[in-house]
């Protein structure tokens, strides 16, 4: 990264792997806001460049853009703990589902049954029966 920190769309796209049309969309939503030069240019500072870091991250983290711009929206994310309780509630329903589908996939990779033997298999179906489709 440039010593000057001022950086063009696409030096700073290219330093976090993204396209430069998703720092133009990002933009749009309201979740970046570059000076521009002269010319009309978008220029990005050390503040911009920070903020794509912790859009970056947000995302990782599996945050939805329009509630990163909810949480970004003050001075420190942090100041936002409602937002980022939601959110970990939401994970950790995320986690539960994801280790239930392992687990499901580790039985039916040990299961010496075939899948219509299978009781571990036909409680499961049973219960997304009666879930109305809905995995437990």
């Amino acid at each position: 990264m440039k010593a000057s920190a001022d950086l063009s769309i696409g030096e700073l796209a290219g330093h976090f792997g993204l396209a430069a049309h998703v720092l133009r969309h990002w933009e749009s939503i309201g979740l970046l806001e570059p000076a521009r030069d002269a010319y009309g240019r978008r220029r990005y500072g050390p503040g911009d460049i920070t903020r794509v870091a912790l859009i970056v991250m947000g995302k990782g983290a599996g945050f939805a853009l329009p509630r990163l711009r909810e949480l970004l929206s003050g001075d420190d994310p942090m100041d936002r703990p409602e937002l980022l309780r939601e959110h970990l509630r939401i994970l950790e329903e995320r986690i539960a589902r994801a280790s239930a589908a392992r687990d499901l996939i580790e039985h039916a990779l040990s299961c010496p049954l075939n899948f219509h033997e299978c009781g571990h298999a036909r409680e499961r179906i049973a219960a997304v029966v009666e879930a109305g489709g809905v995995a437990p």
